[in-house]
């Protein structure tokens, strides 16, 4: 596990125990980033309104490029997105972060595969199989969602690992 992994695992740690989050959003800080950013991470998550990477991990402004899409499903934009974070912005950490009581997971598990949500839950079906347990198909679809990364990121410099978020305690829990 490399520092900045710690280092957001901490401040997951932080915000459990005092149910607020340290990140500095300061106008101070906002100036030191309105020149360039330098994000320390990059985070791969669901569009749930109950997902909040910053404070989940309490990390302030300028410290985590966020990637949020229904379901955390990595298609051609979002793999995009990723690829400017690492290239251009040496971004060395990223986390697929799935959440418990994910409605585009629950929706796959359902089928539901008609219309334009079809293209999230066809792709979380494919990682997911035929796992109707909730939070075990989230874990399945993370797990996709950092194999492909692996396999699409070059070199040796960028660690991609997977994470569940408890949408209930607030916890982070690696899974891969």
């Amino acid at each position: 596990m490399n520092e900045t992994l710690k280092s957001l695992l901490n401040g997951n740690r932080e915000y459990i125990a005092t149910g607020s989050f340290s990140g500095d959003v300061s106008a101070s800080r906002r100036a030191e980033n309105a020149a360039a950013q330098k994000p320390r991470a990059a985070i791969v998550t669901c569009s749930d309104s109950r997902v909040i990477p910053e404070v989940v991990f309490s990390a302030g402004t300028g410290e985590l490029f966020v990637v949020r899409t229904a379901g955390n499903v990595i298609g051609a934009n979002e793999f995009a997105s990723l690829e400017y974070a690492i290239d251009h912005l040496h971004v060395e950490t990223v986390i697929v972060m799935g959440h418990t009581g994910c409605g585009a997971v629950k929706a796959a598990i359902r089928g539901e595969t008609e219309g334009a949500v079809g293209v999230i839950t066809k792709q979380i079906r494919d990682a997911i199989g035929s796992e109707t347990e909730p939070v075990k198909a989230c874990a399945l679809n993370v797990r996709q969602g950092v194999e492909m990364l692996k396999k699409r990121i070059d070199g040796d410099n960028v660690a991609v690992a997977g994470a569940v978020y408890d949408i209930l305690s607030g916890e982070v829990k690696l899974i891969a």
